[in-house]
């Protein structure tokens, strides 16, 4: 069978592409924004910004693995279908929290101890991580139900993460609208420098996100149709004459049996080495993407100096470039293989590290420099994504599962970095002292210098043991029961 025919038609892969957008478009907001909003807007100390981006890291840490368990054991919603309506569950908790996670704490005032203020937001968070959680694994787990051919995988992962840059986009994009039009209505030169006058901006961008998520998760919800276990819906449809014609020869010559160890449930996969493969590589991207998104805005503000604007059209400019790399991942991976595609990637997270680490002042270089990383970081994370599914391959019965652990490592190992790194801030204040500026410079070029070192050492792994599924040792069963060994 061609890639074509397995490939779904574009409506399709749009609608189920939209279905994380959502997601996406908080996500750009919570590692991009949470420590700036919280420490220069609200004015919360930078071991309590660190704590409730951990609390949220925790949380998701904990709710993935789980609700993963959970999708692929309940049926679902009637004829719903189990991981749309795990999807649904997870979209509606999404919009109930996140708005105030982005705003300021109801009944507080300026005496209000931040212990208080943070106890507040934490439930908060919860929930919100709860449904982000619960919305990311559902969807991933559709992507090897939908499609079995490796290239087709490769193909919706990265329709999927075009719309995961187009999330961030549209984030950063509005951000600076809204902060070009605060600026024209306001005359102070301090106006450049974030504030507790801020708040206002951050909230509206949070229900602007929701709002236009919400759309799109109602398109992926009436586009895309889940494949039911006892059906053989369009997959079944796609098989050629020539196709079932074999298949009725060996039925014919050989008895129907079944194994067991091909299918695999989830503490199975603790005892396959690619399986601890493929975490160690996602989780290194995860580190990489979700750090550098997490101080890019301290580093452009208290390191290189910059005005507030800066904090959204720098990583507009690192989307953009992510944007335009997505379209030639399919092409590059087929040409010189997935794995070649991640190391190019990561040559390029190498380049913008030594960038940073050469030039403390960089100016107007620093668009140069976000070309760089944003197409690197787009490669490696569409490739991870795509060496995730090929582990699973036709595992889908415990896809989410695997989904769910490789998210449950990543949301870990970024909440622990975050405290770590929040930890040895020289500054407890609001105000930042000189120290900030080599504080976050190094911090830059560790987190992506440092972690592309780990991705690289995972990916020699990969290379050496290529991926796949160790056979169980258990019998083989016939179709009427016995054991045939």
């Amino acid at each position: 069978m061609s890639d074509a025919e397995r490939s779904l038609p574009v409506p399709k892969r749009l609608s189920y592409a939209v279905g994380h957008f959502l997601n996406d478009l908080c996500a750009s907001m919570w590692f991009t924004y949470l420590l700036v909003f919280y420490h220069s807007v609200l004015g919360f100390q930078n071991a309590y910004a660190g704590v409730l981006l951990l609390v949220g890291q925790i949380a998701d840490a904990i709710c993935t693995p789980l609700i993963g368990y959970e999708s692929d054991r309940t049926p679902g919603c009637g004829n719903y279908g189990k991981r749309k309506t795990w999807h649904l569950v997870g979209t509606l908790s999404v919009l109930l929290s996140f708005a105030f996670i982005f705003n300021q704490c109801l009944g507080c005032s300026a005496v209000t101890p931040q212990w208080a203020s943070l106890t507040y937001f934490v439930p908060f968070i919860i929930v919100f991580q709860f449904g982000w959680a619960a919305t990311q694994i559902s969807h991933l787990s559709l992507i090897p139900e939908l499609v079995t051919c490796e290239h087709a995988k490769v193909e919706l992962t990265a329709y999927r993460y075009a719309f995961t840059v187009i999330a961030n986009i549209t984030v950063y994009a509005v951000a600076y609208l809204l902060f070009h039009v605060q600026a024209g209505e306001e005359d102070d030169p301090l106006s450049d420098a974030l504030g507790p006058a801020d708040v206002l901006i951050f909230r509206n961008l949070a229900l602007i996100v929701l709002g236009i998520g919400a759309l799109f998760c109602l398109f992926f919800h009436l586009g895309t149709t889940e494949r039911r276990p006892d059906a053989g819906g369009e997959d079944g449809k796609r098989r050629t004459e020539e196709e079932e014609e074999e298949e009725g020869e060996r039925r014919l010559l050989l008895p129907r049996t079944k194994s067991l160890s091909s299918l695999l449930q989830w503490n199975c996969w603790l005892q396959q080495p690619s399986f601890y493969q493929v975490a160690l590589l996602y989780m290194s991207t995860r580190l990489i993407v979700n750090l550098s998104q997490t101080y890019i805005s301290m580093y452009l503000i208290n390191t290189l100096g910059l005005p507030k604007k800066f904090i959204a059209t720098i990583p507009l400019v690192m989307y953009l470039s992510g944007f335009l790399s997505s379209f030639i991942m399919k092409p590059l991976s087929k040409l010189i293989g997935k794995c070649l595609t991640y190391f190019v990637g990561l040559l390029l997270i190498l380049a913008f590290s030594y960038w940073v680490l050469l030039n403390d002042r960089m100016g107007e270089q620093v668009y140069g420099a976000a070309v760089l990383l944003g197409v690197g970081s787009a490669t490696i994370l569409v490739i991870s994504l795509s060496m995730t599914a090929e582990l699973i391959a036709d595992q889908t019965q415990s896809g989410a599962f695997v989904y769910g652990a490789m998210s449950f490592t990543d949301k870990l190992a970024n909440g622990l970095a975050v405290m770590i790194i929040q930890a040895l801030h020289p500054c407890h204040t609001v105000l930042c002292c000189p120290a900030c500026v080599w504080f976050y410079h190094y911090v830059m070029v560790i987190v992506t210098g440092g972690m592309a070192v780990i991705a690289a050492l995972a990916l020699c792994s990969i290379l050496i043991w290529p991926i796949r599924i160790r056979p169980r040792d258990v019998p083989v069963i016939s179709e009427n029961g016995t054991s045939v060994n």
